[in-house]
């Protein structure tokens, strides 16, 4: 009995020392795996460094490629196609105007009286419709109808005391790219990346649309679809002469700018003496920032064990995590970063997570978001260098977007790059406005400018600026690849010394700057 009871305590006192053993293992293996982790986020993280120097290689080479798109678009992946346009508004245009904002699966109903450009926006009415799937799957005549029975249905709310003016005016803004053209009305509405409205489609479609208004008893008329960052520079314009250029930081970044009309070799086919302004609009397919984190922490997760010994499996699922839903993360403030392990629930389905792990993520945010930012500020300062104006002209930036509009962080750290990269000094000269109106309510403004012009016999057409380079997904996303390769770094190699007081000189032409950093 006794030797039983020595034998079964000998083999207990061996079983806690393997499982201490063991422990103590287990213990090194996870500070192992948490150093990597923190390698690899210092890697990234000096990876998608962007000092001023960078930055400003970053708009030299969009000065350099809009240049060269302009004189010769086969040598460049930015394709430039001016509008020749008198259609922006003087800020004298006074009255009710109507708006219709067509987003990707829903659209935006507006009403809103303009008072002159010393007064704000009133009286905006606005309605959200969501697209039924059967719509969206149907052509642009089917889709038309539909938009033209919910306006005859939020007309007559708000006319009962405001009556429309006959054949007044109305805007018609898309928020996503347009499929081609005319020949195209027959097929499905929507061609996500795909859909870019000329002159030609812009005008057809607009008449497919009047018939539709027709049809419905609606006495309003649409001259042609825009794109929405065009109306954005639209309602920039109608308060402020000075504003040059507007940009979208949504899902996806877009842009337009007035370009001086003598410095676009064709003129785009009229006469540059008569429209002294062009507009150009640069569509930059979408670098989603939440994708950029996701498939960061998949790395991880795959090579350090981030979130246990099983990768899970929503983590592997792209596009899955919005980026609102990155801002989320991003900004908590709580002591034991709450929002941070609830989106990781929510979206990822990890149920728990370390107080050290939930802050790693909020960095791997950070990082992406402050790259973000400074390269579309470095965009913006871009676009006013090709135009001459940061020396000695106050410039006007209209922007617009979720992102920017809800994500504060990003939307702080873009004001700063654009001052760190002008200094104090010239700062001041670029300003930088969120969208008159909201999100959508440059249709507002579109259909002021169309009611001035409406005796002309030329309507202006839409001017689309795209980025052909490949597929959207694969060709774009230098960052969610996350290779090893030092492509950024090497072309900056020697110009880390740049004086960046020297960069604020306002000469167009600029130096071949390695590789193309776009946003």
């Amino acid at each position: 009995m006794r030797k039983e009871v020595a034998v079964a305590a000998v083999a207990t006192v061996s079983t806690v020392v393997v499982a201490g053993v063991l422990l103590v293992r287990w213990k090194k293996r996870d500070e192992r795996r948490w150093k990597q982790t923190q390698r690899m986020f210092r890697k990234f993280a000096n990876d998608c460094a962007t000092p001023v120097p960078k930055l400003w290689h970053v708009a030299f080479d969009l000065v350099s490629d809009m240049q060269t798109s302009l004189s010769d678009q086969s040598q460049t992946d930015y394709v430039m196609l001016p509008s020749v346009t008198s259609s922006l508004p003087s800020g004298t245009e006074e009255g009710l105007y109507y708006g219709v904002n067509l987003r990707e699966d829903n659209f935006l109903m507006m009403r809103a009286r303009l008072r002159g450009r010393n007064d704000p926006i009133t009286d905006l009415d606005r309605e959200e419709v969501e697209i039924p799937p059967e719509v969206i799957s149907g052509t642009y005549k089917e889709l038309f109808d539909y938009i033209a029975l919910k306006l005859a249905v939020f007309i007559s709310i708000n006319t009962k005391t405001n009556p429309i003016a006959p054949k007044g005016k109305m805007g018609f803004t898309v928020s996503f790219p347009l499929h081609d053209g005319p020949a195209a009305a027959g097929a499905n509405v929507i061609r996500w990346k795909s859909f870019p409205v000329n002159e030609a489609a812009g005008k057809e479609l607009a008449k497919d649309f009047n018939e539709a208004l027709e049809k419905h008893g609606i006495d309003l008329r649409v001259t042609t679809l825009v794109d929405a960052t065009l109306g954005d520079l639209s309602g920039g314009r109608y308060y402020n002469r000075d504003c040059v250029a507007a940009v979208t930081l949504g899902l996806a970044t877009n842009a337009v700018y007035v370009e001086s009309a003598q410095f676009v070799p064709n003129g785009g086919g009229v006469d540059k003496n008569k429209f002294g302004e062009m507009i150009f609009e640069k569509l930059i397919g979408g670098r989603y920032l939440g994708e950029v984190v996701r498939r960061v922490l998949l790395k991880m997760a795959k090579e350090t064990a981030l979130f246990g010994e099983t990768v899970p499996d929503k983590l592997k699922t792209p596009y899955i995590l919005r980026s609102p839903d990155m801002a989320a993360m991003h900004q908590d403030t709580s002591e034991n970063r709450d929002a941070v392990q609830e989106k990781l629930m929510e979206v990822f389905g990890i149920a728990s997570t370390s107080l050290a792990v939930r802050e790693l993520v909020t960095e791997v945010c950070d990082v992406v978001a402050e790259r973000g930012a400074r390269l579309a500020g470095a965009c913006i300062v871009g676009i006013m260098k090709k135009r001459g104006r940061i020396n000695d002209k106050k410039s006007v930036v209209i922007i617009e977007g979720g992102l920017y509009e809800h994500y504060r962080v990003f939307r702080n750290l873009l004001h700063s790059s654009i001052w760190e990269m002008l200094g104090g000094a010239l700062a001041d000269n670029v300003i930088v406005e969120h969208a008159h109106g909201g999100s959508g309510a440059g249709a507002i403004f579109v259909a002021a400018a169309h009611s001035q012009i409406r005796h002309e016999s030329f309507d202006p057409p839409l001017s689309e600026i795209r980025n052909r380079k490949g597929n959207d997904d694969d060709d774009q996303m230098d960052l969610l690849d996350w290779k090893d390769d030092q492509s950024d770094s090497a072309s900056l190699k020697g110009g880390d010394q740049m004086d960046s007081t020297a960069e604020t000189s306002d000469h167009s032409d600029s130096s071949d700057a390695g590789s193309k950093n776009k946003i």
